[in-house]
């Protein structure tokens, strides 16, 4: 068993040769399909945190404005809102849920009226009350961002998708979330903007190319102890693409990345059914007491990005899979971004979940051997 939560996880053998291999792509394609899709105006960038960064410059809001977001979430998203030139109101999520509700964005916005926009994410895949989190916007003149990076495919519970609510739409296309291109992201919004964006530099893009390849033979080859000693070196040598490379400045995204875009969302739909499947395997059969029954109610909408399992003594869990071959040391996220006892139930959260793969290299074996792994920890607890 040879197991990891991230690490080039979405990446078959096809996808390793197709990103060696691609050189040029057709930017147009992947434009039209996403403003089809998103019903919007597309601007492709490097990274998703870019397109947070260029929406909010593009809605030219007053001095000292604020933007609400989920306090369990990631860095870049904060630091998109600060490259803005915007402040950060942090609202907290919901127990045994990983959103925020309607209400706690109703009760900063009674507080705070300097709050212009609220960006909801739907954590992992698992959908927040968007519905009546929009007629709050709506009725406040609140600009809704629909953040995709953790949720393109969910549904909510009135039956629309992700992407089809929001003033504005941001998609991630980086490493290991659903849609993977290995780098990326999109803005959708209402106009067209006319911006410079810079080139990607030609060895980051080598970096890139050359990622899937490096992080399917790390994995292949980790039971032996090559690959592990191959990671340490990449690393090291800082020849290991991440999706939280520094980037001065807005750049566009080369048009080869687009083509794996393209593939991935080829392969949507039946990537999002192995990752419920896998998902259901994980509900049917760990202990009920460390899963929350909102999540596991929610399955069948999610996108199931991962699946969190709540536990106390989390790195002992973390070392007890480890040695099963099991490495799933990546919590995503281990720290809330919002200054401690802002955001309570976060920091709950955080420091309790643990999340466990459902990517298509998971197989139904796989996901049940890491459920039995589980209970018996559990149980000697």
């Amino acid at each position: 068993m040879n197991i990891f939560n991230s690490l080039g996880s979405n990446y078959d053998l096809n996808f390793v040769l197709k990103s060696i291999f691609t050189f040029n792509g057709d930017k147009s394609e992947l434009e039209k399909f996403l403003e089809k899709k998103y019903q919007g105006k597309v601007t492709l960038l490097y990274k998703g945190r870019q397109a947070i960064e260029l929406g909010l410059k593009s809605l030219n809001l007053p001095s000292g404005s604020y933007v609400a977001i989920n306090g369990f979430t990631c860095f870049a998203v904060y630091q998109a809102i600060k490259n803005a030139g915007g402040e950060v109101e942090f609202l907290d999520i919901e127990k045994g849920e990983l959103n925020f509700s309607a209400e706690e964005l109703e009760r900063h916005l009674e507080k705070n009226p300097k709050i212009k926009v609220a960006i909801i994410q739907n954590t992992l895949g698992y959908p927040c009350e968007i519905e009546k989190i929009s007629k709050i916007c709506q009725e406040k003149k609140i600009i809704l961002i629909e953040d995709l990076a953790h949720c393109v495919g969910t549904k909510y519970s009135s039956g629309l998708e992700s992407g089809e609510i929001g003033d504005i739409v941001i998609l991630s296309f980086s490493q290991d979330k659903i849609i993977d291109g290995i780098s990326g992201g999109a803005l959708l919004a209402k106009k067209d903007l006319s911006i410079h964006l810079r080139d990607v530099n030609i060895k980051k893009q080598l970096i890139d190319k050359l990622y899937p390849k490096f992080t399917y033979l790390i994995r292949r080859t980790y039971p032996y102890g090559v690959g592990k000693i191959f990671h340490s070196l990449l690393k090291n040598l800082k020849l290991l693409s991440s999706p939280m490379d520094q980037l001065e400045n807005l750049h566009q995204l080369p048009a080869w990345y687009c083509q794996l875009v393209n593939l991935a969302f080829d392969k949507l739909e039946d990537h999002l059914i192995h990752r419920r499947t896998i998902a259901k395997i994980y509900t049917d059969n760990i202990s009920p007491k460390i899963i929350s029954p909102k999540i596991r109610s929610a399955i069948n909408l999610s996108a199931n990005l991962r699946f969190p399992v709540f536990v106390n003594n989390r790195d002992s869990l973390i070392k007890y899979l480890k040695q099963f071959g099991v490495y799933v040391a990546d919590t995503w996220y281990d720290t809330p971004i919002a200054p401690k006892g802002m955001c309570p139930n976060a920091e709950l959260a955080a420091q309790a979940i643990l999340n466990l793969p459902t990517h298509i290299n998971i197989s139904v074996t796989d996901a049940a051997k890491i459920a039995h792994l589980i209970n018996q920890w559990f149980k000697s607890q």
